[in-house]
Order: C-alpha cells, then sequence, then structure tokens
C-alpha cells in the first residue's frame, strides 16, 4: 500500500506517514487575529477527535496570534499562507508546527528560497498545496485544460523547485472540486513520489453535498492505500469535518474505536419516534468514543430483532415501545421514552467492564 511506503513526517508531536494512523484535520473559520475566538473553537474541535488543525494567516497580526493560540491547545498547528513570503516566515518563528504554501503564488524563487531556509532552520514541515482552480496557465494549455495530469504535473514541479533548495520535509496535497479528477490525480502521484499525502475534496460544497462529494472521493482514494492525512472540507461548522472524517475512517476499516450507531431507514410499520430516537442515540453515543461497540436502532419487528442482536447493544421498536437488547439477549421491555437512558446506562456498564472497574 502507498501509506506504507511513504516517508515519515513529524508534526509538532504527531507523525505522519510510513504507515502511520490516518490522522484527521480541520480548518478553523474564526478569525485567527483573535486568538481567543480561535482557541475556543479548536478546543471544541479536538473534543470532536480532530488531530491537526490549520488556520488562515492572511495578515502579520494573525501571525503574530499563533505563539499564543499555540500555548492554549493540543493538537499540531498548521499556518495557511498565500501570496506573502513574510507571513511564513513569521508563523514559522512565532510556532507554527508545518506550514502550507503554494510556491506557485508566493512569487520569485528567492523568495520561497527564504522560506525554505527558515522551515529548514527550526525543522518545519512543508506542506506544499496545489489546488485546479489555481493550475498554471501553461500546463492548462499543455493539457487542453484543467486535468488530473496538469495538477501532478503541477505539485511535482513545486516538489523539486523546495528539494533543489536542499529541504525534503515535505508533505503534498492535491486539490479539487472535481471528484473524479481528485481521484485520478492522487492514484498518478502516488506512484511518483514518496511524500505523504494529505487528502481532501476542496470546494465540497454544503454539509449535505460536501458529505456525499467527500465520502466518495476520500474513499475511493484511501481504498487505494492512498492518504496520510484528511480533510473534509464542508461549508459549515468546521466540527461536522471531523465526525465526518471520523466516519469515513471507521466505515473503510481504517480506525476503530467508538460507538458505531446504525439504523433502519423506517417505513409505515414504524411506530415509535425512530428517527428523533437515532439521532438522540448518535448524539450520545459521541460521549463514548472510549468504547468500540456497535448500537443498532430499528424501529419494527421485520429486521429489527436480528439486527439488534448483532449488534453489541439494540433497540427493537414496537408500537410505543420497544425491546432493549444486549449481547443477543433481551434485557426487558420498556415505553418509548424510557428507550435512551436504559441504552445510556448499558453503555455505562459496557465501559465500566471494559475498563475493569469493580472486577
Amino acid at each position: 500500500m502507498f501509506r506504507e511506503e511513504t516517508r515519515t513526517v513529524q508534526i509538532g508531536d504527531r507523525t505522519i506517514g510510513g504507515g502511520s494512523p490516518i490522522l484527521i484535520q480541520s480548518m478553523c473559520n474564526t478569525k485567527t487575529e483573535d486568538a481567543g475566538a480561535t482557541v475556543a473553537q479548536i478546543l471544541e474541535l479536538e473534543r470532536a477527535g480532530c488531530e491537526i488543525i490549520r488556520v488562515a494567516v492572511p495578515t502579520m497580526e494573525a501571525a503574530k496570534s499563533l505563539g499564543e493560540i499555540k500555548r492554549q491547545i493540543h493538537i499540531p498547528l498548521v499556518a495557511d499562507i498565500h501570496f506573502d513570503y513574510r507571513l511564513a516566515i513569521a508563523a514559522i518563528e512565532n510556532g507554527a508546527d508545518k506550514i502550507r504554501i503554494n510556491p506557485g503564488n508566493i512569487g520569485s524563487a528567492d523568495r520561497v528560497r527564504a522560506v525554505v531556509e527558515k522551515a529548514k532552520e527550526r525543522q518545519i514541515p512543508i506542506r506544499v498545496g496545489v489546488n485546479s482552480g489555481s493550475l498554471e496557465k501553461e500546463l492548462i494549455e499543455k493539457y487542453g485544460g484543467v486535468t488530473a495530469r496538469g495538477i501532478v504535473e503541477s505539485a511535482l514541479d513545486k516538489v523539486h523547485l523546495i528539494e533543489d533548495m536542499g529541504y525534503d520535509n515535505l508533505v503534498i496535497s492535491l486539490k479539487s472540486s472535481d471528484v473524479l479528477m481528485c481521484v485520478e490525480a492522487h492514484r498518478l502521484i502516488a506512484g511518483r513520489t514518496i511524500y505523504p499525502l494529505h487528502v481532501g475534496i476542496t470546494e465540497a460544497g454544503t454539509v449535505t453535498a460536501g458529505n456525499i462529494k467527500s465520502a466518495i472521493g476520500l474513499g475511493l482514494i484511501l481504498n487505494q492505500g492512498i492518504g496520510d492525512t484528511i480533510r473534509v472540507s464542508l461549508t459549515g461548522a468546521p466540527v461536522e469535518e471531523v465526525k465526518s472524517a471520523k466516519l469515513i475512517l471507521k466505515t473503510l476499516g481504517l480506525r476503530k474505536g467508538g460507538v458505531t450507531v446504525v439504523s433502519c431507514p423506517t417505513c409505515g410499520r414504524t411506530r415509535i419516534d425512530l428517527i428523533g430516537l437515532a439521532h438522540k442515540v448518535e448524539t450520545m453515543a459521541a460521549q463514548f468514543d472510549d468504547l468500540d461497540v456497535k448500537v443498532a436502532v430499528m424501529g419494527c419487528v421485520v429486521n429489527g430483532p436480528g439486527e439488534a442482536k448483532e449488534a453489541d447493544l439494540g433497540i427493537a421498536g414496537g408500537i410505543g415501545e420497544g425491546l432493549l437488547i444486549r449481547k443477543g439477549e433481551i434485557v426487558r421491555k420498556l415505553p418509548e421514552e424510557s428507550l435512551l437512558p436504559a441504552l445510556r446506562e448499558e453503555l455505562l456498564k459496557l465501559r465500566e467492564e471494559m475498563s475493569g472497574v469493580g472486577l
């Protein structure tokens, strides 16, 4: 698998590449100049499971805020830089654990070199980012439009530029809002580089559209063994990106742990508020991220009992009531309003058993 063959890169206290676990990234939508608001959002993202956080650095004030932000968070901090090479240098000087640049919009080779020298001095990795929306005119002309091959050539040209400056502590990202183009670009580059790859579908859209595009795109890429870190890009609250990323990794079998909730789509046989109950169970389950269990929330007698019995814990709905099932055995029958509290109680019992409390 490609990810097992990529070189390792240290980002703060986290390691990516070389077969390391795929890490989840997100990006703050706060003004980085407002350190308090940015820290508050990062801490929320940490609780949701974010493992690397990126912030925009459009001003010198934002660059100078990085030190204060970093002192109050617990995950690596990445500075996103465009256009002004001095911001990249200032970000490194103020404690960024990694910087993201597009050498194509930083300016002259001398300016790129100044950034590279500062990164080399501090041994800070550089993420070389290429976006299909900003592909160089000559590559668009060469390939007759924006193409996967053009994106790959652009990225490798920038990587070679930095390598020629004597630095190879690099991560590559290729982004496109065209899902299949993005998949093809990652397939092409995976066999041509040993650098870790950050994977995402850029400008994917709102929570609904963005989740679908990201699940398909990331699923196809990751299932080929490509990708070392991921971001689900959504037009919405960043915490939703983290939730979606975790679910994509779990669905692909690339991450264990946490409660997996399955629920039926409902039909005319359903006689409890299954939709509301399933959402409440999913919210509650997020509080039990230390457990690796499956919970089934089913609405009727057709598939409900069977599916619930296959899970560690399950609810099989009836008429205004339901069965609570644990490890295939019926625990008890409860009125609808008592199902959620009873399920929480069983999760707490499982936590105690798995941690050895009371044994």
